[in-house]
């Protein structure tokens, strides 16, 4: 009789439609996905029309070495920004997809688990830059004992 009646209010559940978090979800995070994947597309036209633009530029001007290194690093770096855009882009997507595939809804139970473990990683990652810093100024200290003698 129970597992009747759970069933029948899981039913009654899907068919009320998407909750308030599950919108707010796709009001935002479909924007900021689409804006990325947009960034994504620019940055690789951009990067492609200046590399086009400058191939010619290099050959021209192959004795310099200061414009050819920064054309390959403008270039590197276009691509790499392009790519990064594209895949933040498209997780975004993918986590979009997977949240309503799962029917999960924010509760604040998680939200504020979710906080915990960001104060937490914080508060480590605080640690751990002490100690590096307490480190670099041990070895600082003995290189500047072992200049004295």
């Amino acid at each position: 009789m129970g597992d009747r009646h759970a069933h029948q209010q899981r039913l009654h559940q899907s068919q009320k439609g998407p909750s308030a978090s599950q919108i707010l979800a796709i009001v935002t995070l479909l924007p900021v996905g689409g804006t990325l994947v947009c960034l994504a597309g620019i940055t690789l036209v951009g990067t492609l029309i200046g590399l086009a633009l400058a191939t010619p530029v290099f050959l021209l001007f192959s004795p310099v070495i200061v414009p050819a290194t920064l054309t390959i690093a403008l270039a590197v770096a276009g691509f790499l920004t392009s790519g990064a855009f594209g895949i933040t882009g498209l997780s975004s997507f993918s986590w979009i997809l997977n949240y309503f595939r799962q029917g999960k809804s924010m509760v604040p139970e998680s939200m504020e688990a979710a906080k915990r473990r960001m104060a937490d990683a914080a508060s480590h990652l605080g640690q751990k830059t002490k100690d590096a810093g307490q480190t670099i100024q041990s070895k600082a200290q003995e290189g500047k004992e072992g200049t004295k003698t």
